[in-house]
C-alpha cells in the first residue's frame, strides 16, 4: 500500500528540501518505487534531484491548473526507482488561481489518485508556508514529516502549522497523522542546540527521531554538486 509522506514547516531554512531529497532517495536505493512531488515555486527539489529546470517543459502547475494527468507530467531521474513530478517558477501563481476552483483543497489529491498504485512511497516537499500549496499537500498525505533546526527561535511557527493540521483533520483528511520530528542543524558544540533539543523533546513527547542531522558545511555545499 502506498504511503504519501508531507514534508511541512512554513519557516523557511529548516533542511524541508534536503529532507525530501536524501528520503526519497534512499527509499528508492532501497528498492521501493519512489514518486518525489516538488509543490515549492522555488523548485529546489526538481534541481537538487538533477534536473535542468530550463528544459522542463510542464510541471506541476500544469497538473493542478490545466488539469494534466499527473503520468504525462512526471519524469524519471537518474536514481533508479526515482521519479519526480517537478515544479518551476509557473507554479508562483497557483496559489491565486486556486482560489476561484471548487473543491480546492482536494486537487492534489484526486491528481495523483490514479498514480498512487505505481508507488511505494510518494515523498512532497511544501513549500515555507501555509498557503494552498501546503493545504493541498496536507490534504493529500497520509502523514507529515516536521523537520525543526536546532537554532534560536526554533518552535516559531509550529503552534500555527500543528492547528493547520488539525484544521485539515478535522475538515478535509481525518486520517492525517504526525510521523515523526527531525531535528536539524544540530551542534553538538552549542548549549543552544542541546536546550532546542531538550524543549522540542518536551512539545513533541514520543514523536521525534532517532536520527538527528548535524550541523555541517557538506550538507550544505552538497546541492551544488548535483
Amino acid at each position: 500500500m502506498t504511503k504519501v509522506l508531507a514534508i511541512t514547516n512554513q519557516k523557511g531554512g529548516v533542511g524541508k528540501t534536503t529532507t525530501a531529497v536524501n528520503l526519497s532517495t534512499s527509499m528508492a536505493l532501497h528498492k521501493r518505487k519512489t514518486l518525489l512531488i516538488d509543490i515549492d515555486p522555488q523548485g529546489n527539489t526538481s534541481t537538487g534531484i538533477g534536473l535542468d529546470k530550463i528544459k522542463v517543459k510542464r510541471c506541476i502547475y500544469d497538473v493542478l491548473i490545466n488539469r494534466a494527468p499527473a503520468k504525462e507530467i512526471i519524469l524519471p531521474t537518474q536514481v533508479k526507482n526515482l521519479d519526480i513530478l517537478p515544479s518551476t517558477i509557473q507554479l508562483a501563481g497557483a496559489e491565486i488561481e486556486l482560489v476561484n476552483y471548487i473543491s480546492r483543497e482536494n486537487k492534489l489529491k484526486h491528481a495523483i489518485k490514479s498514480i498512487k498504485s505505481d508507488y511505494d512511497y510518494i515523498i512532497i516537499d511544501c513549500p515555507p508556508s501555509l498557503g494552498l500549496l501546503t493545504l493541498n499537500s496536507l490534504t493529500a498525505a497520509d502523514a507529515v514529516i516536521i523537520p525543526i533546526q536546532c537554532e534560536y527561535y526554533a518552535l516559531e511557527g509550529i503552534g500555527q502549522l500543528l492547528n493547520t493540521i488539525n484544521l485539515v483533520r478535522e475538515n478535509l483528511n481525518s486520517s492525517l497523522e504526525i510521523e515523526g520530528i527531525l531535528l536539524t542543524m544540530y551542534d553538538i558544540r552549542t548549549n543552544l542546540s542541546r536546550d532546542v533539543v531538550k524543549e522540542v523533546k518536551r512539545y513533541f513527547k514520543g514523536k521525534i527521531f532517532k536520527a538527528v542531522v548535524p550541523r555541517n558545511v557538506r550538507v550544505s555545499e552538497a546541492p551544488s554538486y548535483g
